[in-house]
């Protein structure tokens, strides 16, 4: 079956051209711009979709989900995020560690790869999570499955602190796994967390969330990450930035294939600021925390000149009674996998991106950061992760039809400018006007084909 997806607006490598491409099982078989070669595929194909006025876009590559399988499953699994992410145009995914069990051994690891193989709707990786006592399962890790090793240095769940020093210089010294931070520093969050309680109590609302989790936090366990990693050499990629201060830690005077660090924004960052607190509460309750305009605009900024990298989601999801409570009680976290690439198209019609940035920071630049061979980019003969957006049409994010598990948004009330209307996963149509198809695509384990240790 050959399907030839015709006349649409093709945003891919840095360019927007309008043309045509044809899938053929699970790959793109020939992209065309001229009308004589367009006419060529016409005739090969069994199936002809009319995208006259549609943007067609590579899928969208995800560095940063928990999709909260296993031992989470009461508020999002596998199956119902991955179908949240397809719907959003999101066609490749990589979940975190910070499961229960946690994913810090290589059984814990294995037992999540065939999770997905079983259900998920998406292509998945799953990092590794390190902690101050696996090195031996670290280096027993294939490097070609594993899109790198996590590690909180920051409150987390469970034992997955790492703030033991000579376990840091080890896992920095020894390993060419890329290394993915979650970088805030215990000590000054607990330091604000005392000083805030002795003078307000227990009880402290929402506004004190990004005092305690401070632009100090940030910065301090960012820099520290980053000495560490030019020390050693290491492969560096720090996670979900938010504080403009952090951003002088990253350059943009060279192309990304030769960076060893590296970084990643998080569209809940180049959203929302502070002032949101007022209005969403804990529905915008994130660790690291949103911070002030100042730090969003900064962080728009450093995607659009390249000191970030990529955008992703970090989507993590709660109940909204897991939510409820103060600055120190509400959980963290929210869903936006489904949004995402929404989000950033909504940015990009206000002038915050263009259209080639949203693609090559959600598509082009994941698939070059990790390695990951045959995806990412509109090419004959790479799978055919592609997504078709309406950007005539409008889409309101309302609780009652999240397809994430979790039942809410925190973008609920709002209308984006633009619809996904259709998207392909290895050249299968799972998603459709509005519809997740009925069957589930052939989907792939991601494979990681990452520059070694210099």
């Amino acid at each position: 079956m050959k399907t030839l997806l015709s006349g649409a607006l093709i945003i891919n490598d840095g360019q927007r051209l309008h043309g045509s491409v044809l899938i053929d099982g699970c790959d793109i078989a020939a992209v065309a711009y001229r009308p004589e070669d367009e006419a060529h595929l016409t005739r090969e194909a069994d199936e002809i979709v009319n995208c006259s006025g549609l943007y067609l876009l590579p899928g969208c590559i995800d560095d940063q989900v928990h999709f909260r399988d296993p031992g989470l499953t009461h508020k999002a699994d596998l199956y119902t995020e991955s179908r949240a992410a397809v719907a959003g145009g999101v066609t490749s995914f990589m979940d975190m560690p910070n499961t229960k069990p946690p994913t810090t051994t290589l059984d814990a690891w294995q037992a999540k790869m065939d999770r997905a193989a079983e259900c998920s709707w998406a292509n998945y990786g799953f990092f590794f999570g390190g902690t101050n006592d696996n090195l031996g399962e670290i280096r027993c890790i294939d490097p070609v499955r594993v899109p790198g090793l996590k590690l909180f240095l920051g409150a987390s769940t469970g034992n997955m602190l790492v703030d033991n020093r000579d376990t840091l210089e080890r896992i920095f010294s020894e390993t060419d796994l890329l290394i993915a931070t979650h970088c805030e520093s215990e000590s000054v969050i607990r330091a604000n967390r005392a000083y805030y309680v002795s003078k307000f109590g227990n009880d402290l609302g929402i506004a004190f969330h990004p005092l305690i989790r401070s632009e100090e936090a940030c910065y301090r366990s960012s820099a520290e990450a980053v000495e560490l990693a030019d020390k050693h050499g290491a492969r560096l990629h720090i996670l979900h930035l938010s504080t403009a201060r952090e951003l002088t830690l990253f350059r943009s005077d060279i192309p990304l294939c030769k960076k060893r660090i590296t970084a990643e924004a998080c569209v809940h960052h180049l959203w929302f600021c502070n002032s949101d607190y007022v209005r969403l509460g804990n529905r915008i309750k994130w660790n690291p925390a949103i911070k002030t305009l100042t730090d969003r605009d900064a962080l728009r900024q450093a995607v659009r000149d390249g000191r970030i990298d990529i955008v992703a989601t970090d989507h993590a999801p709660h109940l909204l009674a897991e939510k409820s409570g103060g600055a120190l009680s509400a959980a963290s976290g929210g869903p936006l996998v489904e949004h995402s690439l929404l989000l950033m198209l909504e940015l990009s019609r206000g002038g915050d991106f263009s259209l080639e940035q949203v693609v090559d920071k959600m598509a082009h630049s994941p698939a070059e950061l990790f390695g990951i061979p045959n995806r990412g980019y509109i090419r004959s003969g790479y799978r055919a992760d592609l997504v078709l957006v309406d950007p005539h049409d409008t889409h309101r994010v309302e609780d009652a039809t999240v397809l994430s598990k979790c039942g809410w948004s925190p973008l609920d009330g709002y209308t984006f400018s633009h619809r996904i209307r259709r998207t392909y996963v290895n050249g299968s149509l799972v998603y459709r006007d509005g519809c997740l198809q009925p069957l589930r695509p052939p989907v792939e384990a991601l494979v990681f084909r990452q520059s070694k240790k210099t």
